[in-house]
């Protein structure tokens, strides 16, 4: 086996050697063949003339040739023997020369089951008009696109050119510059970008389809397929104020162009903060706005994760973690002020512990920590909400400590200002810390914090956060009513028990109703149902947590309506729950695993992996 990198446990690449510091790709896009191809020419910087040798991530690519940009010279190379989940290690002999800047290009095509891309067949789109690909680099998969230093310890400027058939609008984590018609090619068009800022690989995103958009803000546009644009328009309209609120807090918008993707269902994640590109998913468009904190979050990596990014993913929490973090404020900001904040504070920390609990009984007790050992680990393995609220809880415990939101703000927007465009480590933020807060009273409250059971103790952390809970009280008190209630005398309830009550609280409401060591009968659901009319809500967060409470319940009229949910989108946090769910109730189970072996062509490749493992199938 080869051996892994010492700069970090999931790369073969060697930047303390030689460094990866530019990369033009001049590509094309088959939709027939499922591959993208062409060549992408990496500028390097070697750290001394000993280093001879440039070691690269590759996946599944086949590499054609290899040469010296400046003379033209092939140069050797050799692609090792594939480890997965890493890939294989690409070194490539540099040419001899007194100097230690290259330009090293590389012609290869991607594989047809590149773990990076997803294609899809015109019918799986809205439109049924053109087939669709999309990237989801993150957090290793960048290597199956093109040849790379696959770390987040790595960043790069990029430019891009690349050739797509006509209908088809490529975008790129860029800023898109004016696309032009093939000189030689009519049936086809040239699409050209640009990123300044530097990036890691895993930010590097690309998509292609029948898609079009509409400007919501002199620096943002929204893009979908026509049959959702004017629902996007509308979902987004407040994405301005967002930024602008994020800028307040964290100094200027570094990156230019703000624009939005609204991807189709099977995207498995919420959102994904590509530079200028944001991916989303469609299960925000609630049609009232009310899961645009996602959009806050995504906003808010522009600063935390793009601008100042975690070294490796076992510093994945300086990513999430500090994304909450500012996501909270923003939302909070906007919408509901202190108060607003701590709701979400307080429910970041429910879900911390039901995420906790389950790892924990299952074997991942290791992934709990909020700086995990990913030696030998795929980084998706370990994904949870860990690193985003064990982290969020880590700063919020440190807000309270060192005097309150106004003097932690400050020291955020100097961390911005200290690290912004580099890599750094759990170890380089926290002495950081320790550098910012120099007077005697805040160093010794420092010194007293117990950072190795932060950093590295399993399960939550041992100190629980006080959060001010006022606004779940109604929520409780209504939760606590249909509890007690009889079941055969539910006449105190009504449709006007939730006129006062945001969706949030909704939210709120349905996972006390879940979280509660009762399970709640099937009489109490179908009222509720009745009056509330929860299974025809359109907002994906209360329909994810309505199905969950009539699986826990065995209602059995909840089985195919959770198998629908799962199947018409493919967002893990919802999908890979409810899979679970079904798997431990005897008579949904079977029809849980028919499900996914019927539909698992049309998912991603990562939400496929990772509920077959849900489903403990062995495919």
């Amino acid at each position: 086996m080869a051996a892994l990198s010492p700069c970090d446990p999931c790369s073969f690449s060697r930047p303390d050697q030689c460094r990866v510091v530019n990369i033009h790709l001049d590509l094309e896009v088959d939709f027939g063949r499922k591959v993208i191809l062409g060549t992408v020419h990496l500028s390097v910087e070697r750290k001394s003339k000993d280093d001879k040798v440039l070691i690269l991530d590759s996946n599944e690519l086949n590499v054609e040739k290899v040469s010296d940009q400046a003379k033209g010279q092939e140069l050797q190379y050799s692609l090792g023997e594939p480890v997965k989940p890493f890939g294989s290690k690409l070194e490539i002999v540099l040419p001899t020369s007194d100097s230690n800047q290259f330009v090293v290009s590389i012609k290869y095509s991607t594989s047809p089951t590149c773990s990076a891309l997803q294609w899809l067949r015109a019918e799986q789109t809205a439109g049924k008009r053109h087939p669709y690909l999309f990237s989801q680099c993150q957090a290793i998969h960048a290597r199956s696109l093109y040849p790379c230093q696959d770390t987040p310890g790595v960043k790069f400027t990029y430019t891009a050119k690349v050739k797509a058939p006509q209908g088809v609008v490529i975008l790129m984590s860029a800023v898109r510059l004016t696309p032009e018609e093939c000189p030689d090619d009519t049936s086809c068009m040239v699409h050209r970008f640009e990123q300044k800022v530097p990036i890691p690989s895993y930010l590097l995103a690309i998509v292609g389809g029948d898609i079009e958009s509409r400007s919501i803000s002199p620096r943002s546009r929204v893009w979908s397929e026509k049959e959702q644009i004017e629902e996007a328009e509308y979902e987004f309209g407040e994405t301005e104020q967002m930024l602008k609120t994020a800028e307040d807090l964290l100094g200027p918008y570094e990156w230019g162009q703000y624009d939005l993707l609204v991807l189709p269902p099977s995207f498995p994640y919420g959102g994904m903060e590509n530079p200028c590109l944001t991916f989303v998913t469609p299960t925000l468009l609630a049609g009232d706005r009310s899961l645009a904190d996602v959009v806050a979050h995504e906003i808010s990596h522009s600063w935390t994760g793009n601008l100042v990014t975690n070294s490796t993913f076992e510093d994945f929490w300086l990513n999430e973690g500090f994304t909450k973090y500012v996501e909270r404020l923003v939302v909070s900001r906007l919408k509901g002020g202190e108060e607003m904040r701590q709701h979400l504070a307080s429910d970041g920390w429910r879900t911390l512990e039901e995420a906790v609990n389950r790892m924990m009984g299952c074997g991942e007790g290791p992934y709990t920590k909020l700086v995990p050992d990913l030696k030998g680990v795929d980084p998706d393995d370990a994904f949870s909400t860990v690193p985003y609220e064990k982290g969020f809880a880590l700063l919020f415990y440190l807000e309270n400590l060192l005097g309150g939101p106004e003097i932690f703000e400050k020291f955020l927007r100097a961390y911005i200002s200290k690290f912004r465009r580099q890599s750094i480590t759990t170890q380089q933020w926290k002495d950081f810390l320790f550098s910012y807060f120099t007077s005697e009273s805040d160093k010794k409250k420092l010194e007293g914090v117990d950072w190795e059971a932060w950093f590295s103790a399993e399960g939550m952390p041992n100190i629980q956060p006080k959060f001010n809970t006022s606004l779940a009280k109604p929520c409780q008190d209504l939760s606590a009513r249909w509890l007690a209630a009889s079941d055969s005398d539910l006449s105190s309830f009504g449709a006007s028990d939730l006129e006062k009550i945001c969706s949030l609280q909704k939210r709120e409401f349905l996972s006390l109703m879940l979280q509660s060591s009762s399970v709640v009968s099937v009489a109490k659901l179908e009222k509720m149902d009745q009056l509330y009319n929860f299974s025809a809500v359109k907002n994906s967060e209360i329909r994810f947590r309505w199905l969950r409470l009539g699986i826990k319940s065995r209602w059995s009229v909840i089985i195919p309506k959770a198998l629908q949910f799962v199947t018409e989108q493919g967002r893990m946090k919802f999908v890979r729950p409810i899979y679970r769910d079904l798997y431990q109730w005897e008579d949904a189970r079977q029809s849980a695993i028919d499900n996914f072996l019927r539909h698992r062509e049309e998912m991603h490749n990562t939400t496929a992996k990772e509920v077959a493992k849900d489903l403990h199938l062995n495919l």
